[in-house]
């Protein structure tokens, strides 16, 4: 998809700066002329009045959870990412902000900088801005990058209604409804790990996974924590000195590398070993790479690269 007026976000952000910092200096420079009040630094006039409130929502990583996720079960939460140095956006949020509050409580704009917040950007996968990010019951349901016009915009909101509008109830009247309280045993586990007892969060993590196989929290938590407690246990020097056809030590040579956020290389580590064993010593490589995939979303690039690259290596 062409994203016609999209900024990326790498080389281009120096520049804007210094562009925005030469206009900052001009517009002192107009500020000390008597009888003349200059706009904020970054920020184009705006003529009328502003959007109703709630209609438009500064969302930060703290506020997340709250203000995207869980209003979407309700109504429809359209995320602008956005930078300041970014022209585009400037061009577009105004845009987005008006047609929010024009929308009678329909959907709510929720603005995201993703400078100050980057791990919203990642999530996302954010490459470059301005990014619109529609989500729906907790889940992005479609997007768009660049800048669009307001009769482009409206209708791409009006499909979105007619493809999920039935299972979005609209902002309740009242308090919203009291969350299900927290399974007592998930909490207890997690005490225990805050506490630093790890071994006696596995074990209840791992207990609630085997009597409830459903329970998709407790797995997750037990698959994590076991990898972690594994790993640390690893000298890091593993990476230099293991030998190619030392099964074991490839394994926790890998498993230092994911630790340290190098899931490529870590998969690259047992890949190796699957292409040159063969019986039980295959088998365990590839049962352990398949354990590792479960660490993370299966539609994650590094993921698909690395399934590619064992099925060469089986086959």
């Amino acid at each position: 998809m062409a994203m016609s007026g999209a900024v990326d976000l790498g080389g281009l952000k120096e520049r804007a700066e210094a562009e925005r910092a030469q206009a900052q200096r001009a517009q002192s420079q107009t500020a000390a002329q008597p009888g003349q009040t200059p706009a904020p630094a970054g920020q184009p006039p705006v003529a009328g009045a502003g959007p109703a409130p709630g209609a438009v929502l500064d969302v930060t990583e703290e506020t997340f959870e709250a203000e995207v996720l869980n209003r979407s079960m309700q109504q429809l939460v359209v995320i602008d990412l956005w930078a300041e140095w970014c022209g585009p956006c400037k061009q577009l949020s105004p845009v987005l902000e008006r047609l929010a509050g024009e929308s009678g409580g329909r959907w709510v704009l929720a603005k995201v900088d993703v400078d100050a917040n980057p791990r919203i950007a990642q999530a996302f996968r954010v490459q470059s801005i301005p990014m619109v990010v529609a989500i729906v019951q907790g889940q992005p349901v479609t997007a768009f990058n660049g800048v669009r016009s307001e009769a482009e915009i409206t209708q791409w909101i009006d499909d979105i209604f007619a493809q999920v509008g039935d299972v979005l109830p609209g902002v309740p009247d009242g308090p919203a409804p009291e969350p299900e309280p927290e399974d007592p045993r998930l909490l207890a586990a997690e005490a225990k790990l805050n506490d630093g007892d790890f071994d006696g969060a596995l074990a209840d993590y791992r207990a609630i996974a085997e009597a409830e196989p459903e329970n998709l929290e407790a797995a997750s938590a037990a698959r994590n924590l076991e990898f972690i407690l594994r790993a640390q246990a690893h000298d890091p020097a593993i990476v230099e000195t293991a030998s190619p056809r030392d099964v074991d030590a490839q394994l926790a040579a890998a498993d230092v590398l994911l630790l340290s956020q190098q899931p490529e290389a870590a998969f690259d580590r047992i890949i190796d070993v699957v292409r040159v064993t063969a019986g039980e010593e295959r088998t365990r490589a590839r049962t352990r790479l398949l354990e590792l995939f479960e660490l993370f979303d299966p539609a994650e690039q590094f993921v698909v690269s690395a399934r590619r690259k064992l099925a060469s290596a089986l086959y």
